[in-house]
């Protein structure tokens, strides 16, 4: 059995897949890893550190992929970067076929890479469509990348106002604590609701389902209460879409509080689709001079009707940031989260070292994208045959 850690190809991205104390635990089972040059180097981790547990360092790109049994990444495969001399090609390309594919592949946008693997007969797995279940949460990528996001949302919040976050009593008198307000208690806004806490906040938090209440308030924070919405979520525990009358008089709370608050974090999603608009502009045009808006949604259209994704942003007096691949910034951690899940959901695939698929297993079977030169995945295939998918 042979498992690839690819260096990632990604802009900005400086992950990596697998860190050396994970690749360690795969070499004792008599598993062979092998690693990209300089694969794990912008986190921290370099090559001398796998080759310590026993892994081996490649650095021809198409040698690391085409001898794969199991590639295991971050991102879904994009064109290669040509380390090995050989110039750019995609990397499901590089793939023998029935190999296999596991990381955070979002399907539902990423069509072309998709109808590769089906063309490579790859089976590929992929981690964003892990069901919430309480046997896949050592498996749960997002739950660990979204504790990574909302604690460096509020890092960057507190770098950009031009306030202290906690009270403070001094020579030249008392200064009061910053007031935060955090939108969406999941685990990326609790995070937030928690690090804010500790540098000492005052945190107001905001959420369409009231069955979070009891965790913000564990946290410290105050939950703003709102006529209960029936069904504001899945039964997997996500936030869904509401209709606009709801979604109407939950911007005219959000307002209320965000007019008053020195440092707002966003962090409402709604998978697969556009983020759901809490924050218009007429409440930024309320909200005090100096304060700061850190959008978590950016990448799906933002909370905030003037977030821009990747970009800084200040309207009527109010700074926004629209950050993109939080994770990326806190690569050591991050990376050593994400190796955790994913060895963690590799053990499912495989046993004593050889895989074994077992499509009855409800993990395997749900986060399955591709096998055998098909789309397992029903809202993959729908949106590619829809003609969306890309």
């Amino acid at each position: 059995m042979n498992i690839a850690i690819p260096k990632e190809t990604t802009d900005g991205e400086r992950r990596v897949a697998l860190v050396p104390d994970m690749a360690k635990r795969l070499t004792g089972k008599g598993i062979t890893v092998r690693l990209e040059q300089g694969a794990g180097e912008q986190a921290g981790y370099p090559d001398d550190r796998y080759v310590e547990v026993g892994a081996e360092v490649v650095s021809d790109t198409a040698s690391l992929w085409g001898g794969a049994d199991v590639v295991l990444k971050i991102h879904m495969p994009g064109e290669s970067r040509g380390t090995d001399g050989g110039g750019s090609r995609h990397e499901v390309d590089m793939l023998r076929e029935g190999a296999v594919l596991v990381g955070l592949l979002y399907p539902l946008t990423n069509g072309d890479a998709v109808k590769r693997m089906v063309q490579r007969k790859v089976t590929s797995f992929s981690l964003d469509q892990l069901p919430r279940i309480t046997r896949a949460q050592s498996m749960d990528v997002l739950s660990s990348m979204s504790t990574v996001a909302g604690y460096k949302a509020v890092l960057l919040a507190a770098a950009a106002v031009g306030k202290f976050f906690p009270m403070l009593v001094t020579a030249a008198g008392t200064i009061a604590p910053s007031k935060a307000l955090v939108l969406g208690a999941g685990v990326a806004g609790l995070q937030a609701i928690a690090t804010a806490r500790r540098l000492g906040a005052v945190v107001q938090a905001f959420d369409v389902r009231p069955a979070v209440k009891e965790q913000v308030e564990s946290l410290g924070a105050k939950f703003l209460e709102i006529e209960t919405v029936a069904e504001a979520e899945t039964a997997g525990g996500y936030a869904k879409e509401l209709s606009e009358e709801q979604s109407r008089r939950n911007r005219e709370v959000i307002h209320g509080a965000a007019v008053l608050a020195d440092v707002v974090i966003t962090t409402a999603l709604i998978p697969g689709r556009p983020a759901p608009l809490l924050i218009g502009e007429e409440t930024v045009r309320d909200m005090k001079p100096g304060s700061v808006i850190v959008d978590l949604a950016a990448e799906a259209g933002g909370n905030c009707a003037l977030t821009k994704a990747g970009e800084e942003v200040t309207a009527h007096g109010v700074t926004i940031l629209g950050p993109i691949n939080l994770p990326s910034t806190m690569p050591h951690d991050a990376s050593r989260m994400y190796s955790k899940n994913i060895t963690t959901f590799l053990d499912l695939l495989l046993e004593e070292g050889n895989l074994k698929l077992d499509f009855e297993d409800e993990i395997t079977s749900a986060t399955c994208i591709t096998h055998e030169g098909a789309i397992r995945h029903e809202g993959t295939r729908r949106v590619i045959e829809g003609g969306s998918g890309s």
